[in-house]
């Protein structure tokens, strides 16, 4: 039989038949590492223009996940494209390090009686390790870096560029000590982020509140009448029974109606609205006998249900009529709204009762309730109410409610005096940061185009930003507070430069080990050292400071401001804004010139992905099975500008 494979005249190559991904790729990177690929792309771009793509750093914790790979992989070829269009596209990865998930890691495996100190230092050696784990995993994706020498936000010369960034904050005067209600956790023990808070359903008590009439001459004039012919009260509705107790006003929308109820034994104030869905939850008949707008009730006196004090009517429109009353109880240590309206009416710091502890427990001189912690305490409060007269109805149910996005558990507004960059205050020169932030947005392009008016919309309704934290394991705020006057020392610039300079050689440690004489001298005695550190979201937020000019200096010569920052969508409330506000503060603009946003990771029937569900992809299983370029195609194929669909089917 004639053999006609002799008789054509076929190339011949040494290309194999089949990729062998997984064999292959490690070979390749192993190469690339032996030649200094890296370093060479450098030197060869030494002298083309810059583009920088900086790296907003992942958390220093567990294993990547899809999300991780689909990240790093788009960066990855972006920097790599601008090199090929002749760019000198550094790429330099970060970690971020500090925070409470490690910290909590480490109470975890060692227990909570470890002393400060030892907890930092095996906080730092779990974040090391952590690291070391994550950078083999993006290595082994493809993705080509500076590996040897990646950031690290608790290098000590971050951790010292971090307190230098602060103290520029000081010094242009957006730093201030305050008593503001913030998102609190009781098994955090600290103040939270708004980027650290989730919703999810909870089962609430509510309640409906008798507070009785101090002033009758004044409320029957408001209603125009000549008095009051039987006793008279005005009902609040709520669905936090644990915050009565800290009861110190009354809240009514100056421009709704209210009306005054004969319910038969009393007569009853609420809005005209409401009177009927009121009338038929309490299960009493009654009649309407004289109407008022709501601003005639302004400053009308009412008491508390069980304590002796006043409860006075402040108007505010934040009050709805949706649900309950169409009065608000306010509780001014723990809401934010409740907060300002009584601010606005002068009440002072001192005045505000905080009877709530860090732990969620009532201080014990609390009359009836010291000592219980406050969801075991809603059924006595209810119980309270009744025995006095005051309850008009309760019942369960379930809504949404904010928890904390680490231990599930809810959270609580609480006033607490914590450090703030103040959106509206009045910096030394210029204008306020809000301000500022704004007009930067306009002046960044938002890949897609609808993430400019998503976090315009952040911005322009976000409060100050609470940056104080009670942990261990974080950069400190070094401050020393005059003990009679509880003012910053007037030094505290220069302090902070010196305290920094420490921090640089021995790591945030020096703050915590250091004797106030050292920096103060005979002054000492007059100031408290304090204790607290930064939000995280401030530490990888100054990287455009203590990266891009600082401890790797690769931002343009304009300034460290980076071409590129790309980041999954939830960074609108996280590092993007947390970048931003601080760049704006500090230099006057964003820290970027563009924001490029990508979607998350759903399966197939676009599920998210959830270890509960079965349904996540680990970046490590496609690499030994697949290879990491199929990874690589998967994500060069998938719009990333919405949800992208991922399974072991679609990669197959």
């Amino acid at each position: 039989m004639t053999d006609y494979k002799a008789t054509l005249n076929l190339p011949d190559t040494a290309f194999p038949m089949k990729a062998g991904l997984p064999q292959r790729e490690p070979q390749i990177l192993q190469r690339w590492d032996s030649i200094g690929l890296y370093q060479k792309l450098r030197e060869i771009g030494k002298d083309r223009p810059k583009f920088v793509l900086h790296d907003g750093p992942p958390y220093a914790n567990g294993k990547i996940h899809i999300g991780h790979a689909l990240n790093k992989i788009l960066k990855d070829m972006i920097v790599r494209s601008k090199t090929l269009a002749g760019f000198d596209a550094p790429y330099v990865p970060g970690w971020d390090c500090h925070g409470l998930p490690i910290e909590h890691k480490v109470e975890v495996t060692h227990g909570k009686h470890l002393s400060a100190d030892r907890t930092r230092e095996l906080c730092r050696e779990y974040a090391a390790e952590q690291i070391e784990g994550q950078k083999t995993e993006f290595i082994r994706l493809g993705v080509l870096g500076d590996w040897d020498n990646p950031y690290k936000t608790m290098n000590f010369a971050n951790e010292a560029g971090e307190i230098r960034a602060l103290a520029e904050m000081v010094k242009q005067g957006f730093v201030f000590k305050g008593l503001k209600p913030v998102n609190w956790c009781f098994d955090c023990g600290s103040a939270l982020a708004e980027a650290e808070v989730e919703y999810a359903d909870k089962k609430s008590q509510t309640i409906d509140v008798a507070f009785p009439v101090a002033d009758q001459a004044k409320l029957a004039a408001a209603f125009g009448l000549p008095s009051l012919a039987k006793p008279a009260a005005i009902v609040i509705w709520t669905t936090t029974a644990w915050t009565i107790p800290a009861n110190q006003a009354l809240n009514i929308h100056p421009e709704f109606k209210y009306a005054l109820v004969d319910t038969g034994e009393r007569l009853l104030v609420l809005a005209e609205e409401l009177v009927e869905a009121c009338l038929e939850r309490w299960n009493l008949e009654g009649s309407v006998i004289a109407t008022a707008q709501g601003s005639a009730l302004e400053l009308i006196n009412f008491r508390h249900p069980f304590y002796d004090r006043l409860s006075p009517v402040y108007l505010a429109d934040y009050v709805e009529l949706g649900a309950g009353t169409g009065v608000v109880h306010s509780a001014p240590a723990y809401g934010e709204d409740d907060f300002v309206t009584c601010k606005r009416y002068g009440m002072v710091n001192d005045d505000i009762l905080t009877p709530v502890q860090s732990n969620g427990v009532y201080v014990e001189s609390l009359e009836f309730f010291g000592g219980q912690f406050i969801w075991k305490a809603n059924p006595a409060i209810v119980e309270k109410l009744s025995e006095v007269g005051a309850l008009m109805h309760t019942e369960t149910i379930s809504h949404s409610y904010m928890h904390c996005w680490r231990h599930k558990t809810p959270l609580i507004y609480r006033a607490t005096a914590q450090w703030f960059v103040g959106m509206d205050k009045q910096p030394s020169t210029g204008e306020p940061l809000r301000e500022r932030a704004l007009k930067a947005i306009e002046e960044t392009r938002f890949v897609p185009a609808w993430g400019q008016a998503r976090l315009h919309s952040m911005i322009a309704n976000r409060p100050d930003w609470c940056i104080s934290r009670q942990r261990n394991w974080g950069v400190p705020i070094p401050f020393f507070l005059h003990k009679q006057t509880g003012e910053l020392h007037p030094r505290t610039v220069e302090l902070m430069d010196e305290v920094a300079t420490r921090v640089e050689q021995q790591g945030i440690e020096a703050w915590f080990k250091l004797d106030a004489a050292e920096l103060l001298g005979a002054e000492a005695d007059q100031y408290d050292k304090i204790s607290d550190t930064l939000d995280v979201w401030f530490d990888s937020g100054t990287t455009h400071w203590h990266v891009l000019r600082g401890s790797h200096d690769i931002g343009h010569a304009t300034g460290p401001r980076a071409d590129l920052y790309l980041e999954g969508s939830d960074q609108h409330r996280g590092w993007f804004h947390s970048s931003l506000l601080t760049g704006c503060a500090i230099d006057n603009h964003a820290p970027y010139r563009e924001l490029l946003t990508h979607g998350f990771t759903v399966d197939e029937n676009g599920r998210k992905m959830s270890k509960s569900l079965g349904n996540t992809i680990e970046p490590e299983k496609v690499n030994n099975t697949l290879g990491a370029d199929i990874l690589r195609l998967w994500v060069s194929a998938t719009d990333y500008s919405g949800e992208m669909a991922v399974s072991e089917q679609i990669l197959q």
